[in-house]
């Protein structure tokens, strides 16, 4: 195991360390200043490789590395924290990305699960429809990047109520032709891992697992209950309970798209997290909470929906009118 990094060292000049604020089969992310960028505050990822392995492998593996950071630093979506930098410094990659703070959804599950209660509906279907809008930017990429470790510690709420997919650690581009080295990627978080992840080659990971991982968290989310590993369920198809026998408050129509996202088969899936999202939401607009109050651009609509202000509004206009009106008549 890779010493840690201890507080006040400095990588490359720039990133000051602070602390470090998560640590997985991955490797470590340490919170770090930018001395280039006095107050921007940054998360270092560092990618840890498995030193047993062959030196082609491993070759391969931190070239993997630096194809996939460059994809990453073109990416630029609110919902997706900015990657800004990456370097190498002797056998350990880095990988720089925006500090968001605020709370993970793994968090805020288990808080409710405190009070005895559960996280509501609707502003869980609210963080849902922001997810879809991550995923499908990552997914209409040329070619398709599928992030492959969804879950309820990945996504972050900020102070505001934005949504962030903050791990970039399992992403993968779906070039043609071109097998996964697992030796960096890994498989993902077994509960919320379909089946065809589990293989070695990656061949058969597409959007598609993304989706059935995208299920798999609004489960765990809305029932305060970890979801069944895939291979669990394909032994015993009735082993995992409908959500709605664990929290009945939940709707029918969301337990039909979670369970539909969650078929062990990927055909059986929807094809895209559009459908998924439709499946959800419709065409509904979620405003999550502590979102800015009002999306659509424009004053007037803001002054419309709150009914005092519409009747100062047509108050004010009739006045304007009858004094054109008697204007008009001298």
């Amino acid at each position: 195991m890779p010493t840690a990094l201890k507080t006040g060292e400095v990588l490359r000049g720039r990133y000051c360390i602070r602390e470090r604020i998560g640590q997985g089969g991955m490797g470590s992310i340490y919170l770090a200043d930018d001395l280039r960028l006095t107050g921007r505050k940054c998360a270092l990822k560092e990618v840890e490789y498995d030193r047993t392995v062959p030196a082609k492998i491993l070759k391969e593996a931190r070239q993997q590395f630096l194809r996939e950071a460059t994809i990453l630093a073109r990416l630029d979506h609110p919902n997706l924290p900015k990657v800004s930098d990456f370097f190498s410094i002797g056998p350990r990659d880095y990988l720089v990305m925006d500090y968001i703070p605020g709370k993970d959804l793994r968090t805020l599950m288990l808080e409710a699960k405190q009070r005895n209660t559960f996280l509501a509906e609707e502003d869980v279907l609210g963080w849902a429809d922001q997810l879809a809008d991550a995923l499908s930017y990552l997914h209409q990429q040329n070619p398709p990047l599928v992030h492959r470790d969804i879950k309820p510690s990945n996504l972050k709420i900020t102070p505001n109520g934005l949504l962030k997919l903050v791990d970039f650690g399992l992403v993968k581009a779906l070039a043609p032709d071109e097998m996964t080295v697992t030796v960096i990627q890994g498989r993902g978080t077994v509960l919320y891992t379909p089946l065809e992840q589990y293989g070695d080659d990656g061949l058969h990971t597409d959007v598609r697992s993304d989706i059935y991982a995208f299920g798999a968290t609004l489960y765990h989310l809305l029932t305060n209950t970890p979801p069944l590993d895939a291979r669990t369920r394909f032994l015993h198809p009735e082993s995992m309970p409908a959500p709605r026998k664990i929290n009945p408050a939940i709707s029918l129509r969301t337990e039909q798209a979670i369970l539909w996202a969650m078929e062990l088969h990927p055909a059986e899936r929807p094809d895209s997290v559009e459908a998924l999202r439709a499946a959800l939401v419709g065409n509904r607009e979620i405003l999550p909470r502590r979102y800015p109050a009002v999306r659509a651009s424009g004053s007037a609509k803001r002054i419309l929906v709150s009914p005092p202000d519409r009747f100062l509004v047509w108050t004010a206009a009739g006045l304007i009118v009858l004094s054109l009106i008697a204007s008009l008549l001298r």
